[in-house]
């Protein structure tokens, strides 16, 4: 198992995009793909795209990131990438709705933000376990579900 104790820089630095991209058409370049919730973590213990399994003991004063590089060298390279978030989009019917609304997800400490009226929440867990905390203002329309799903990245 490798231990990776530093950040090397950012994958779209310009003192990297050349190597990485080299490294790439070689199929040198491995990624460990991470949850959000992840990057606030200093020291975790995962695997990467390739099946090797990593270990992360970053000092306080780094944090990981997308696009986070943690190992560059002739022959490979090791890229943080964030996984794809998903949203719920919440339809408010009307004005009272929506404070309603914002101060359920402010009182649950939902991550939120807003596009067009609408209230997306990150999907965190599983969508369901936030679809069965909304019934009550999903049944009496008080809250309409938009879109099932968004994914941004």
């Amino acid at each position: 198992m490798e231990i990776y104790t530093s950040i090397i820089g950012a994958a779209d630095a310009p003192e990297h995009q050349d190597a990485l991209h080299h490294l790439e058409h070689h199929h040198a370049v491995d990624v460990l793909c991470l949850s959000r919730a992840d990057l606030a973590r200093r020291r975790l213990r995962t695997w990467t795209e390739a099946g090797h399994e990593v270990a992360i003991a970053l000092p306080r004063d780094q944090q990981l990131f997308d696009g986070a590089v943690l190992a560059l060298s002739d022959d490979r390279a090791l890229v943080v990438r964030v996984e794809a978030e998903h949203w719920l989009r919440l339809a408010p019917r009307d004005t009272a709705a929506a404070l309603r609304l914002g101060y359920f997800c402010g009182n649950l400490h939902w991550r939120v933000r807003f596009d067009q009226g609408h209230v997306l929440v990150a999907v965190e867990t599983d969508a369901r376990l936030y679809l069965e905390r909304l019934d009550a203002l999903l049944a009496e329309g008080a809250v309409m579900l938009a879109q099932d799903r968004e994914t941004a990245g």
